[in-house]
């Protein structure tokens, strides 16, 4: 099921990029991806919004640098009442970074940590509903997070964003819940104890689909992005992690070879 067709609750509808080098990341989202990028203008803090074949795909807000934050990717996940997801979220061990914000007419938004310390965007949808296509080259496919707390994450996004959690795998290194299940699942949590490295903190993934794995790597290292693990078979496709020019890493998913 595309994700942008879920009926689940708290399911991701949105990403966007936060970037010390709009030009850079312009370049190099669109000699990877073929994206186009659309300014919003000053009444939306120059926001740009990243399309493909003139479908939205994601979006991009300067790092000033003021927050001390690193250049890193945000996924939001759709909630039906903002203003009470982040009461939930602050009654159970999460923590506001942006209180909810009306975007316009389009919808809105806020940011918070999860439980784990993972940061994670909410969005109440108005007249825009998100991201509109998935499982096509460029464009968003699955979403994960690595947590140090496990079963406290699971249930903090049971509780505050309503998700119908499956447990996918319980096995001693690799214990994994899914938001919807089997075909239908959109999400995921992953106990990262061994997956983060002791400086790495909790976060959110953003795995995006591509035609070829290895030629999405090469084109991403001529761009002037860095390999962070080098593509591998799994069960679940070809997989390999990236940075952009600014540092913001991102993973690839395609086919396995032969497949």
């Amino acid at each position: 099921m595309p994700i942008h067709d879920s009926p689940l609750a708290g399911r991701p509808c949105w990403i966007d990029l936060f970037s010390t080098d709009h030009d850079a990341s312009r370049a190099f989202y669109a000699g990877l991806f073929n994206w186009n990028a659309l300014e919003t203008g000053p009444e939306f803090g120059n926001y740009v919004n990243f399309l493909r074949d003139d479908v939205m795909i994601s979006g991009m807000m300067r790092n000033d640098g003021s927050s001390g934050t690193p250049d890193a990717w945000t996924v939001y996940l759709r909630t039906a009442d903002a203003e009470a997801t982040v009461k939930a979220a602050d009654a159970n061990g999460g923590q506001v970074i942006v209180a909810p914000m009306a975007v316009g007419d389009l919808g809105t938004m806020g940011v918070i940590t999860d439980v784990g310390g993972a940061a994670i965007g909410l969005w109440q949808p108005n007249e825009f509903g998100g991201f509109g296509t998935s499982a096509v080259h460029g464009s968003p496919a699955w979403f994960e997070l690595l947590t140090r707390d496990y079963d406290k994450a699971v249930e903090f996004y049971k509780t505050v964003f309503g998700w119908d959690a499956h447990v996918m795998s319980d096995e001693p290194g690799f214990r994994y819940t899914t938001l919807g299940q089997d075909q239908d699942a959109v999400a995921g949590i992953m106990a990262g104890e061994e997956a983060l490295p002791p400086e790495v903190p909790a976060h959110w993934a953003i795995y995006f689909s591509v035609d070829d794995t290895d030629a999405a790597v090469a084109r991403a290292e001529e761009l002037g992005g860095r390999v962070l693990r080098a593509p591998e078979d799994t069960p679940y496709g070809r997989l390999a992690q990236l940075a952009d020019t600014t540092g913001a890493a991102f993973a690839v998913m395609g086919a396995r070879p032969g497949s």
